[in-house]
């Protein structure tokens, strides 16, 4: 049998602040610092400033930007049958676990698909836009 990649996490440990409760239902524009676990549903326009954790039977939707990494357990977005259209730009990772699934465009510094992952719209990787300086040997410095 050939080894598989286990993605584990550990919200409490990644110093997750926020958290959508399972059951609960969002629907909004939200700003979240520090990061969001979802283990519920949530739609609309969000900002999360840290990682966004997608538990499994969770559900996301909408226009999303994360300033940190991507897990994906649960669903992100929307049956594609349906007119709204989820948009998420992920300047990390975005780790689509073998239960994730991803419907919509998905851009994503770097993504990480672990078997079984379910991509269902466009996707592509984001080239860094704040490069670093190069450094350069000054004659006599």
């Amino acid at each position: 049998m050939i080894p598989q990649d286990v993605l584990t996490i550990d919200p409490v440990a990644m110093n997750v602040l926020n958290r959508v409760a399972a059951g609960s239902q969002l629907d909004g524009d939200c700003l979240y610092q520090g990061g969001l676990l979802v283990q519920g549903d949530v739609k609309g326009t969000l900002d999360v400033r840290g990682c966004l954790i997608v538990w499994g039977g969770a559900k996301v939707s909408g226009r999303i930007k994360i300033w940190g990494d991507l897990y994906l357990f649960g669903q992100l977005g929307l049956a594609l049958d349906t007119d709204s259209t989820t948009i998420v730009e992920c300047m990390g990772t975005a780790y689509i676990a073998s239960t994730g699934i991803s419907r919509g465009a998905l851009f994503a510094h770097r993504i990480r698909m672990y078997d079984g992952a379910q991509l269902q719209g466009p996707f592509k990787t984001l080239k860094r836009s704040v490069a670093l300086p190069e450094l350069h040997d000054v004659a006599g410095a």
